[in-house]
């Protein structure tokens, strides 16, 4: 079992390597929104959903697999690099014919070039795919860090180059797909591992076993997650769906920065401690209340201030985002409990839990998607419809634990409940600031220094344990 120290420092990394990498993404995506139109990264977001999906078949859950069983070994590793070759074979070629019947659908004849070039990142996810596992096993998180930063950096500078040069949404594909080669370029030559021409059905059997349930997991996830977008994508403009999905952006930032970070490091460590069930539980609820703690505060002060956000870094064109960014930032107060639970729940082991949970979340969600089409007719109506699910969601994937590991909902929902309470009167700070009539610039910097002040000096004055634990650890690793 990995010790404390090991476990924060790979968190640290991780959440570097995230942070990294989404910063430095961020600041590409706000100089290429303002080169580009809305419909270009309409028409990108569009394709990506296609793309995501195909990718589940390539990943197929087998690098999960390859985290969670405790003596994998070469013969394991390189089994499933050939079969995920395989299926991204198979994936690439239907994606290939089925090309020019996706471009007709969204009458986008254009898009058929586009979602050739952008399918062939499936094989450079098999890459991809084996050396995360590999990563995760031996907590080298380190390592992604310089991966991450390594390859964002010259894609987003070609991305840049030919958006300037007026390629417009080729500037999008070729920063997409430059990042994917390069990431794991850089991996080739940091980590030792290395694919064998050796298979054996035998091993591969065993690591489908429990990946098949994930796959169908996943398959279900991202179809269910990307089906809002096929929907705005069809019957709205692809300036609808690029305020959509623009909205997601700013909390996203964040969120995944943070939660991402827990969940790479959450699904080894407690696969460490999955035969000590009193431990386990200790793991998961000081992760979830330090990760709430840590998340709350800054989707309820970027709600807040989401109009003075949008104006100043992308510009008047893309304020219909606003209310989108606010969707999901509540949306994404709740991710850690989805983390936390989830991560708790494959560790053990307990992929058919996992699928059933996936099943029963996905028809409360596509009721709630199609109630919300039919009802609204708009996409701001299908976000709240998303926001609901999300919502109901976290109660449907805290449920399983109360009895695997005697935490439960009303449980967890205890322990995060005093950070609520401490978001309320930081938000109100920073909303407050937002309507005086300062300068955007100067608003948009007193409106973080407030909100870091209040919620801070709050949680001190009451000296609630969270604030405590988390300043104390960061001093204990400093130290060492």
């Amino acid at each position: 079992m990995a010790d404390k120290r090991v476990i924060i420092s790979s968190l640290f990394w991780k959440f570097f390597e995230r942070a990294g990498t989404q910063l430095i993404q961020f600041g590409v995506t706000i100089a290429l929104a303002r080169i580009l139109a809305p419909n270009d990264f309409g028409l990108v977001a569009l394709i990506a959903i296609f793309i995501n999906i195909a990718s589940v078949f390539v990943q197929s859950g087998l690098n999960t697999a390859l985290i969670q069983k405790k003596d994998a070994d070469d013969l394991d590793f390189s089994s499933v690099f050939w079969a995920s070759l395989g299926i991204a074979v198979a994936t690439y070629t239907i994606l290939f014919f089925g090309a020019p019947f996706i471009a007709d659908f969204y009458e986008h004849p254009s898009l058929t070039v586009v979602i050739r070039v952008l399918a062939i990142t499936l094989f450079i996810d098999v890459f991809s795919s084996i050396q995360n596992a590999y990563v995760a096993r031996n907590m080298l998180f380190k390592k992604l860090f310089f991966r991450s930063v390594g390859a964002i950096i010259p894609s987003g500078a070609i991305g840049l180059t030919l958006a300037f040069c007026g390629f417009g949404i080729w500037a999008l594909v070729a920063h997409q797909f430059c990042n994917a080669f390069l990431a794991v370029a850089i991996m080739w030559f940091t980590i030792p591992w290395r694919p064998s021409f050796k298979f054996s059905f035998t091993r591969f059997k065993s690591l489908f076993t429990y990946g098949w349930k994930l796959l169908v997991s996943s398959l279900i996830d991202v179809v269910y997650t990307n089906l809002r977008g096929l929907i705005i994508g069809k019957f709205f403009s692809p300036a609808d769906l690029a305020y959509y999905n623009r909205g997601d952006t700013f909390p996203f930032l964040i969120v995944n920065n943070i939660n991402t970070s827990i969940g790479s490091v959450l699904l080894p460590s407690f696969a460490a401690a999955q035969n000590d069930i009193v431990q386990l539980k200790k793991m998961m609820r000081r992760s979830i209340i330090t990760s709430t703690f840590i998340i709350t505060p800054m989707m309820a002060g970027l709600a807040a201030m989401a109009h003075q956000v949008v104006l100043l870094i992308l510009g008047e064109k893309w304020l219909p985002c606003v209310p989108f960014v606010q969707i999901y930032c509540f949306m994404y107060l709740f991710y850690p409990i989805h983390t936390t639970n989830l991560s708790a729940i494959k560790a053990v082991g307990r992929s058919d839990v996992f699928l059933k949970l996936e099943i029963i979340k996905k028809i409360c969600g596509l009721s709630l998607l199609i109630g919300s089409y039919f009802y609204f007719k708009s996409p701001i109506g299908i976000a709240y419809g998303a926001l609901v699910s999300t919502i109901l969601c976290s109660f449907i994937n805290a449920n399983p634990n109360r009895k695997l590991l005697g935490y439960g909902y009303l449980e967890q929902i205890k322990d995060i409940f005093p950070t609520f309470i401490l978001t309320v009167p930081m938000g109100i700070a920073v909303y407050a600031i937002g309507t005086s009539d300062i300068p955007l610039l100067p608003q948009s910097i007193l409106q973080v220094i407030t909100g870091i002040l209040v919620y801070f000096s709050i949680a001190k004055l009451f000296r609630m344990e969270r604030f405590d634990y988390l300043v104390k650890t960061v001093k204990e690793y400093r130290k060492k």
